[in-house]
């Protein structure tokens, strides 16, 4: 590159060179992130910096989001890239400056964007170039997975825990503490963004965050509409194009982070539940009443649990709305529960459908463990070395005048391995196996023969397939247990390796019996009695210190 630029002589100062869309060498160069060629020419000809392409794009700006990813590249020619250079224009004016915080962002360049909006903080006011969004929109649609903590896992949500409040861990350079400081830094610049809001009018801020606060409460980013409303209050109240305010389109959207933000401030509640209608007449209820978009409902696994999840939602839903939602009619001339019937009758085939497939399968495997567990009760195993039943051998003389006496064997019908340790346990884990085995059984015929009702998914059916599950693990459990007492029964203290294999096998079999059943037995339990969609506030904010 080098000897390039010196062979074009003192005479071409490179302000000629570009390509067809208007880029110099120098946008080729920061978009690559290659500081050393940028370097040189930029000690050939400074001017370079302020030379924008066809779309308006400082050399800057392809530094802002350069293919390496480096942050030290974007450092370099921010500190060469002045705003008020005398004869040049100024990058970071308007919605070109908007446009290098938007690619900082998409790098997630958070704390490099955060210090740019304290430089200049008029970047956060305009829509970017080329881009009808503003930054705080920028910030929504490339890092909804990073502001969003609802996309972390259970442990992950520990270690975010434990890096907010300053704990030591030993993970703190993992690729998870990392996303978590990530997160930090992206709520920060979050907050500068919103904070901008305060000193501007109503019409402004509704060009700047309406859309904001709406694809946050579609994308159920609580810590946006926080954010947005705190800096704002009036947003709270504002409608979209839908006619809908943030509890509609929270409720529409099945968010539920919004949703219990707003439910957890009363005041806030009440106003927004009767405030409006939407376009089409449908009141809050309606809303619940229809299904949820299909990227919402897949988040739950199984069509009888999305159902359950829906009727749930409606629930809640119906438990903050006046009385008299409940017999509003829309446009359509349907009341809220007409249209979740309507709505969902896709989903209750579906629903009953899985429900019946898998009670007849785990009603099958119930029926051969109750089978063999009575056959196994009613048959005293015979052994060969000395097993059966032992006798007691009487001698009765009937005649005082006879020479002989007469013999007679009672059969007390007692095993020989009755007073065993191991014949106990066997009878022990054998009864209870049947005694697990007979209501799984039971609940599972019940179930294929419900009547399969909406309100069924609440509650009934969850709840016959969760102690259907429970007890049908627990007769297998009890089964194995059996199993291994007769091993040692017919071994003995003989053939250890035999042993050994046998009970083995049992537990392996036990182990991936638990594991490929256990994991939809706790999917009903918690969706049933684990987690509920309304909510109140941990961080215990009211109605009073935030809107």
């Amino acid at each position: 590159m080098e000897k390039l630029v010196a062979m074009l002589g003192d005479d071409e100062p490179l302000i000629g060179l570009k390509d067809v869309s208007g880029k110099t060498p120098l946008h080729v160069a920061a978009s690559q992130g290659n500081v050393e060629v940028a370097d040189i020419l930029v000690r050939r000809n400074s001017n370079l910096l302020y030379l924008h392409n066809n779309h308006g794009l400082f050399p800057i700006h392809y530094a802002a989001r350069n293919r390496r990813k480096s942050k030290d590249a974007f450092l370099y020619f921010f500190s060469l890239t002045k705003a008020d250079e005398n004869g040049h224009p100024n990058p970071y004016a308007g919605s070109t400056g908007a446009a290098i915080l938007a690619n900082l962002i998409e790098l997630k360049f958070y704390d490099v964007g955060l210090m740019l909006v304290k430089m200049y903080p008029d970047l956060g006011r305009h829509k970017i170039l080329n881009w009808e969004i503003t930054a705080l929109g920028a910030i929504l649609r490339y890092d909804c997975p990073i502001i969003n903590t609802r996309t972390l896992s259970h442990c992950q949500s520990f270690i975010y825990y434990c890096v907010s409040k300053r704990y030591v861990v030993c993970m703190l350079k993992s690729v998870v503490v990392n996303k978590m400081v990530m997160h930090q830094e992206a709520l920060k610049l979050l907050k500068c963004l919103c904070d901008q809001l305060k000193t501007l009018d109503e019409t402004q801020v509704c060009s700047l965050a309406l859309d904001a606060i709406f694809l946050a409460t579609s994308l159920d980013i609580g810590d946006v509409v926080l954010n947005i409303v705190e800096a704002y209050p009036r947003m709270a109240y504002l409608v979209n194009q839908r006619g809908e305010n943030i509890l509609m389109a929270a409720v529409r959207n099945r968010s539920e982070n919004v949703f219990n933000l707003v439910c957890g401030t009363t005041t806030l509640m009440d106003i927004l539940v009767e405030c409006n209608i939407a376009n089409n007449q449908n009141s809050i209820l309606h809303l619940a009443g229809k299904l949820a978009p299909p990227h919402k409902l897949n988040l739950v696994s199984g069509a009888a649990l999305q159902m359950q999840r829906e009727l749930q939602w409606f629930e809640e839903v119906q438990k903050i709305a006046p009385p008299y939602f409940s017999s509003l009619r829309n446009k359509d001339e349907k009341s809220p529960k007409m249209v979740f019937t309507d709505e969902h009758k896709d989903l209750k085939k579906e629903g009953e459908k899985w429900m019946k497939e898998t009670a007849t399968a785990c009603s099958i495997v119930a029926a051969l463990i109750v089978t063999v567990a009575f056959a196994a009760a009613i048959t005293v195993p015979r052994l060969n070395n000395g097993g059966g039943f032992n006798a007691t051998i009487v001698t009765v003389n009937n005649d005082a005048s006879s020479n002989g006496t007469i013999i007679d064997s009672i059969d007390e019908g007692l095993p020989i391995f009755s007073r065993k340790n191991a014949f106990r346990s066997f009878y022990i884990f054998n009864s209870l196996s049947l005694f697990m085995a007979v209501p799984s059984l039971l609940l599972f015929l019940s179930i294929q023969i419900s009547r399969y009702a909406e309100e069924d998914f609440l509650h009934s059916l969850p709840w016959k397939l969760i102690v259907g599950i429970n007890t049908l693990l627990s007769s297998v459990m009890y089964m194995m247990g059996s199993f291994i007492t007769t091993v040692n029964l017919v071994f003995g203290n003989t053939v250890l390796s035999v042993r050994v294999a046998l009970r083995v096998c049992a537990g392996v079999t036990l182990v991936a019996l638990i594991i490929l059943q256990f994991r939809l037995f706790l999917a009903f339990l918690w969706s049933t009695y684990g987690q509920t969609i309304l909510k109140k506030l941990k961080d215990g904010r009211t109605a009073d210190n935030l809107f």
